[in-house]
């Protein structure tokens, strides 16, 4: 109960819900990610990759919704809904929750690049945003 009482309190202080405990870290994830690879991560690989624009659909790119500055607040190019900043440094919830990390990845993969990214892409992108500072 105790441990219980402490996981709450801890998700509540990081603005995340009781169920979204964390249970990683970017760093373990960007090991993860490089080892399935099975080849070294590269940020300027992540910043290509988050800048294009693969024109499908509504032409979007990571950057459409989550900004030119990952450690800036973003907004979707849909619905105006304000993003919290994408970049670990600016904001120490995110990529904290693995199931939250490999659901967000699948589905803004597929809707902006058409498919699910690859392992390395993952590397790329984390190893790159891990990298900005706020």
């Amino acid at each position: 109960m105790k441990r219980l009482l402490l996981v709450i309190a801890g998700t509540a202080v990081l603005g995340l819900p009781a169920w979204a405990a964390p249970d990683t870290t970017p760093e373990k994830l960007l090991a993860e990610y490089t080892a399935k690879a099975g080849a070294p991560a590269s940020p300027e690989r992540g910043k290509k990759l988050y800048d294009t624009n693969f024109g499908r659909d509504l032409g979007l790119s990571c950057a459409s919704c989550h900004g030119d500055n990952p450690t800036k607040r973003g907004t979707h190019a849909l619905t105006d809904k304000r993003i919290a900043p994408l970049a670990p440094s600016a904001n120490t919830a995110r990529f904290t929750d693995r199931t939250a990390v490999e659901l967000n990845f699948r589905m803004n993969c597929k809707d902006v690049i058409g498919r699910e990214c690859t392992a390395a892409e993952k590397a790329d992108v984390l190893s790159w945003l891990i990298s900005l500072k706020p």
